[in-house]
Formats: structure tokens, sequence, C-alpha cells
């Protein structure tokens, strides 16, 4: 039996999720009127995509930089607040600040924030570029789930 690399260890693992996932998507009620696009189907695609995606991975020939196991000692080095931990530390807390101020601030402007602060962070410095397109894609998102889709979005301090 051969060694299992990084890439094919996240493919088992996420197979699992996946798996899990697909379970209960499978445990979602059907509507009782008969349509054509159920509550169910979504959660079945995504299942099934992150389970065929990660046949994908578990299969992928690693590179050489793909399949290593080690740090860069030369990432390491420098500020505190650039190391590869630190990066997922900051995502992380950006993450729950989002889930923590949906409400308050609303969908839109939460959402941009995160956008234009999580790639402000990791190194994009064209903030105008940044911004536009943070707000022009949380903008089309939000406008295609409210208006289209019929979902609730806070809308927060501003007035949509």
């Amino acid at each position: 039996m051969t060694r299992f690399n990084t890439n094919q260890w996240l493919a088992l693992v996420l197979a699992l999720v996946a798996a899990a996932y697909l379970a209960m998507a499978w445990q979602i009620p059907n509507f009782p009127l008969p349509r054509p696009v159920d509550s169910d189907l979504f959660p079945k695609v995504l299942g099934v995509s992150l389970l065929l995606l990660s046949a994908c991975l578990f299969f992928e020939r690693p590179g050489p930089i793909a399949g290593a196991d080690q740090i860069d000692q030369v990432e390491t080095q420098g500020p505190v607040l650039l190391t590869p931990w630190a990066r997922v530390i900051v995502t992380a807390i950006a993450i729950a600040a989002y889930a923590f101020l949906l409400v308050p601030l609303g969908f839109v402007l939460a959402s941009t924030l995160l956008c234009v602060g999580l790639t402000a962070y990791y190194g994009y410095r064209r903030h105008g570029v940044n911004l536009a397109t943070s707000l022009g894609v949380v903008l089309a998102l939000y406008l295609t789930m409210t208006r289209v889709m019929d979902v609730y979005l806070p809308t927060g301090v501003l007035p949509f």
C-alpha cells in the first residue's frame, strides 16, 4: 500500500463530509405542491458536486509544490499577521464578525466590508477596483436573492 499525500487525505475528508451532507439532503421533505424545482434540489446538487470534486482531488497527480508537506520557511518570516496560520485565524475572525454584523449592518454592507477587508488584508492594493467589484457582486447577489428568488436578507442600515 502506498502512502497517501496531503491532497488524498483532504479528498477523503471532503468525501466523508459530502456523504454526510448528501445523507442530510435526502432527509429534506418535498414540498406538498408539485413544482419543477423543489427545496431539496440545490443541496443534492451541491453534495454530488462536492463528492465529484473530492474524487477529482483524490486522483489528481500532485506537482512538486502541491504535494509538499512542509511550510516554506521564507513565508513564515516577516510580520506575524502575514504568516500562514495568522491568515487562517484572521479569516476565521472576519467570518465570525461577518456573522455577528449581518443583521445590524445588513447583507450589502456586511458582505462588502468582508470582501473589501479580506482582499486588502491578503495584499490587493487597488482599493477602488476592489470596492467596485465587491459592491457590484454583493449588489447583484442581493438583488437576485431578494427580487428574483424572494429570499429575505437583512437590510440593516441601508434603505433597500
